[in-house]
């Protein structure tokens, strides 16, 4: 899960990622490198549209993290901050046709809550006329002055995190 959250994060800044994977001696990876990679797999399956060929959006996210001021330490790596994001932490990123919205867990209350896609936002002015949960489909929404509300199904996907996508 921390290596897609970061992944994730990394792309919605128009960076790119490199993963490494540890070898035994004899050039195989060990149990746990197999467990990770299988899970980081079956979540790209579905969800890689929201990272392959996409591009930053106007804002790269919004979120605790997002929005707290974080000192660089050991060499620029931040990345155990994601490992503990909450489904309020969402990432941006976007092609020609869709904005696709990442939240960085799965909510215990099934619903995601999106303020930069609120009502008369500036950063997404168009009517919203169709939510998807890559993986499942069709999700039930809201729209208000205050947030775009996103009803999720009551079981997760996977165990890492929700991928939005949102018609341009």
């Amino acid at each position: 899960a921390t290596v897609a959250k970061l992944l994730v994060d990394i792309v919605s800044k128009n960076g790119n990622m490199l993963l490494s994977v540890p070898l035994r001696a004899d050039g195989t990876p060990d149990e746990k490198e197999y467990a990770i990679l299988r899970e980081f797999g079956a979540w790209m399956k579905i969800n890689s549209e929201s990272i392959v060929k996409t591009r930053p959006w106007s804002k790269f996210g919004e979120g605790p993290i997002a929005e707290a001021t974080i000192n660089i330490n050991a060499q620029g790596f931040n990345d155990g901050n994601y490992s503990k994001a909450g489904s309020d932490e969402i990432r941006f990123t976007q092609t020609d046709k869709n904005l696709y919205v990442s939240a960085l867990a799965w909510p215990k209350d099934h619903t995601i809550t999106i303020k930069s896609l609120a009502e008369g936002s500036n950063l997404f002015p168009k009517k919203i006329s169709k939510v998807e949960l890559l993986g499942y489909g069709k999700v039930s929404f809201q729209r208000t002055r205050d947030a775009l509300v996103v009803t999720l199904p009551a079981n997760n996907l996977n165990n890492i995190m929700p991928v939005l996508k949102i018609k341009k």
